[in-house]
């Protein structure tokens, strides 16, 4: 179902997108490697229920709250999974139906778009690139290597620096995510946010988000009019 606030600006300076869930189906792939990284760390392996909860929030904070490591384990397990989570792993995903055409019209309309991403900044960009989409990105923007930019917040607030830094007008900039985390992160930084409904959120993490969109046809309307 659409849901708009009324308030919603239509006409955008530009706009974020999220990758995991909004861009690419990437949880297959996601979840497989947490499965062997737990393996890998001697760890019982959660279930694909509890598996699913990591893909989405940074993953330091995530495996601290979801497997209760302390943040040196955590620290640990990120670099395992990310050792296990590169090259042809990270490519097994698919694009959503429709999202690779609505990117190509958003950057023949002339609104420069972002990327904003909790998942490693290379691993984001190869994503990218290996499905050829990176042409369309002003910047990219994801997580540091050594974890010191992974909240959403920040990766936000960098990627708006990076606009700026690129002469982009961020005066009416959005944000399109498809959970909590990006509707926080945006927030922070003062951006509505648009959740997709085919990404992994709940109904109820919609609750911050300015509009909610079921199909790439709704999000073409609220992004390009």
């Amino acid at each position: 179902m659409l849901r708009v606030n009324p308030t919603l600006t239509r006409t955008w300076s530009a706009i974020l997108f999220d990758l995991d869930g909004t861009i690419t189906d990437s949880a297959p792939a996601i979840t497989n490697s947490l499965a062997r990284t737990f393996a890998l760390l001697g760890r019982p392996i959660p279930s694909d229920t509890e598996l699913m909860k990591y893909v989405g929030p940074p993953l330091l904070a995530a495996f601290v709250e979801y497997a209760g490591m302390t943040p040196d384990e955590a620290l640990e397990a990120i670099a395992v999974y990310r050792a296990d989570y590169q090259g042809p792993a990270s490519l097994d995903t698919a694009v959503y139906p429709g999202v690779a055409g609505l990117l190509e019209r958003i950057h023949e309309a002339g609104i420069p778009l972002g990327l904003a991403t909790s998942k490693p900044e290379h691993t984001a960009i190869a994503i990218l690139e290996h499905f050829e989409l990176a042409q369309y990105f002003t910047v990219m923007v994801g997580a540091t290597e050594n974890e010191t930019r992974s909240n959403k917040a920040d990766i936000v607030e960098e990627a708006l620096l990076r606009f700026g830094a690129a002469g982009v007008d961020t005066s009416a900039v959005v944000m399109v995510g498809d959970r909590v985390y990006d509707a926080e992160g945006a927030n922070a930084n003062g951006v509505p946010t648009i959740l997709v409904e085919w990404g992994y959120g709940s109904p109820e993490e919609a609750a911050l988000a300015t509009a909610v969109v079921h199909s790439t046809d709704q999000l073409a309307k609220l992004l390009l009019g």
